[in-house]
């Protein structure tokens, strides 16, 4: 069936840098575009990035662009999300899902991804 795991967020000040992971088991995830979402408390869960396939094209909300880079290596079945200069306002709890029903690109709605991870906490302190 197939399973997402994030790791690697955590507690950092503004202006620091993590690198989140999601790393797919049980089947390959590399023929779906993947993407990141996250969810502060209170808010409904948002679209961060979303990536190709191949890796080739890639898609940023306003938010984060020029500030967080999304990527995938398929030989390990992981996607990445590095993040800098984070601001406070990133703190949410973090998701990777994968498109598997090859939605338009770019797929940026919640809807539109049908295999998520269970998240990862992101924390930016002031």
């Amino acid at each position: 069936q197939g399973r997402l795991v994030e790791s690697g967020g955590g507690l950092v000040q503004a202006g620091g840098s993590l690198r989140l992971s999601c790393a797919a088991s049980g089947r390959a995830f590399s023929d779906y575009a993947m993407s990141w979402f996250r969810q502060a408390p209170g808010n409904e869960r948002e679209f961060v990035a979303v990536i190709s396939w191949q890796g080739f094209s890639k898609y940023y909300a306003d938010s984060v662009k020029g500030r967080f880079t999304i990527s995938r290596d398929n030989n390990k079945n992981t996607m990445y999300l590095q993040m800098n200069r984070l601001r406070p306002e990133d703190t949410a709890v973090y998701y990777c899902a994968a498109d598997t029903r090859f939605n338009s690109w770019p797929a940026t709605r919640v809807e539109e991804f049908d295999f998520w991870g269970q998240g990862t906490q992101v924390t930016v302190s002031s």
